[in-house]
């Protein structure tokens, strides 16, 4: 293969647009985009732009972009989970590569399937497993090949969803509801259980779960709560989800500037909260206040869908006045869990405890890992990412990893443009089978995910052999 990798992309949202396209322009000489499918006009229209694609190329359907021949070396997935599945089977049968947004697929059989085509076509299949790739996992990774751990005894992971995390992706957004989207421990931790396989090089032998909805339901609407926050909300003074607070007020992205020891964004975030005439001001002389004063990113950005991204606060509001974003949290019609626990067994004896939550007073993974040898314990936060190592022979104890909060990096530790890295390199390079993140691997820890969906449901352990015994008969 070439140096420069074509490619093409079925959905210009944030992944496809902001960090995949971004990556593109940054690195021209290793790949370009020919072609772009995006049913939203705006944003096609943008990204073709600034990848030079002819009108020709740009499609308003995924359909349409796949009935052509084969257009391009790569193909990018980032339509919705429950999309996935049918254009990256045409994709693999039309020799394309694929990079593939996690989770591969919202159904087991889906990803049974995905994964059968791509070794049936020989294509190589990369599923965004990004977290592999930031420096914090990959130290951690490093640090118990190299044994200074010992043998791992125990490892206790959290997926610490924020309080807004929660309330705008799983209870107003895309993947509230299972029957639409994928169960929240698939949706949301696909991630963190393929981290814990990696992490103790062993598959799962027993799984088991526990978790509910117990919060985000009707039952808890405080007295006179409407079904849209901006529809006379009697609590909308005190309520921390009430909707403009968020997508107009940025609160969650001040108090990730406020919770940080950037001494620069912390100064950002008080002039955002408390002096926003000043802030105004300084926005129309100084395009990085701009920035923050209409703020256009996360989770702002995903209120759009169509109308002319104008991020002013009157454009906000008329949005939300009917947008589901704009949804009262106890009214939503959710269904996925807002909290819960799985425990693994591992077949090298190794024992994990994994915990995802929505009401977690900032964002982040924290996780601990006992080994025979010395304990590791770190925390990896939005405004923060720290490791620390303890040796039980000495007592000593060594900070491995410090990093403060950086914006110029992307929400998952900056492990983004590595992953494409390692992705493109195995296009080129024979000698690299797969990625690091490859399909068959990658199967194993969406295998975890709806064993333990099913042992939550039915109160059951699952017995791992059984249950890949019975996903491959599917």
């Amino acid at each position: 293969m070439n140096t420069l990798v074509t490619a093409v992309l079925l959905g210009a949202g944030r992944r496809g647009f902001h960090v995949y396209g971004s990556y593109a322009i940054k690195n021209k000489e290793k790949i370009k985009f020919v072609a772009v499918a995006e049913p939203i006009r705006s944003r096609r229209e943008n990204f073709a732009k600034l990848h030079n694609i002819p009108s020709s190329r740009c499609y308003e359907s995924w359909e349409d972009l796949l009935s052509e021949k084969k257009l391009a070396d790569l193909i990018f997935i980032c339509t919705q989970d429950q999309m996935h599945t049918e254009p990256t089977l045409i994709a693999l049968d039309k020799g394309y590569h694929v990079m593939l947004e996690k989770p591969m697929a919202h159904r087991l059989v889906d990803c049974i399937k995905i994964v059968k085509k791509a070794e049936e076509t020989d294509r190589i299949l990369g599923v965004s497993h990004v977290l592999r790739y930031t420096e914090f996992f990959l130290t951690i990774f490093n640090i118990i090949k190299k044994g200074l751990l010992g043998d791992i005894v125990n490892i206790s992971q959290r997926e610490n969803i924020s309080w807004y995390h929660m309330a705008h992706s799983y209870v107003r957004g895309p993947w509230a509801n299972v029957e639409k989207s994928s169960p929240m421990i698939l949706a949301k931790a696909c991630h963190d259980l393929d981290l814990l396989y990696w992490m103790v090089g062993s598959v799962p032998k027993k799984i088991s779960s526990f978790g509910n909805l117990l919060y985000f339901k009707s039952e808890k609407a405080p007295p006179g709560a409407p079904k849209f926050c901006l529809n006379g909300c009697p609590v909308k003074n005190t309520c921390k989800y009430y909707a403009p607070r968020t997508y107009i007020d940025i609160i969650p992205i001040i108090q990730i500037m406020l919770k940080g020891k950037n001494r620069i964004y912390k100064f950002l975030g008080k002039l955002r909260k408390d002096h926003i005439k000043l802030l105004t001001f300084f926005a129309k002389i100084i395009p990085p206040f701009k920035r923050l004063r209409y703020w256009s990113e996360w989770p702002v950005y995903y209120i759009y869908s169509g109308q002319e991204e104008d991020y002013s606060d009157e454009a906000k509001l008329k949005i939300l006045k009917n947008s589901q974003y704009g949804r009262c949290v106890y009214y939503c019609n959710n269904n996925v869990v807002d909290h819960q626990v799985v425990n693994i067994e591992f077949e090298n004896g190794v024992t994990a405890n994994f915990t995802m939550h929505g009401f977690s007073e900032r964002e982040g993974r924290t996780l601990r890992i006992d080994g025979t040898e010395g304990t590791l314990i770190g925390e990896f936060h939005d405004s923060n990412k720290t490791l620390t190592l303890y040796n039980h022979f000495s007592g000593e104890k060594q900070t491995i990893l410090k990093q403060k909060l950086s914006l110029s990096t992307s929400e998952h530790g900056g492990g983004d443009p590595k992953l494409i890295d390692a992705f493109l390199e195995s296009l080129r390079n024979p000698k690299i089978v797969q990625p690091l993140t490859n399909a068959r691997e990658c199967l194993e820890s969406h295998l975890m995910a709806f064993a333990a969906n099913e042992s939550r449901i039915k109160g059951t352990v699952i017995d791992m052999d059984d249950f890949r015994k019975k996903s491959n008969n599917i």
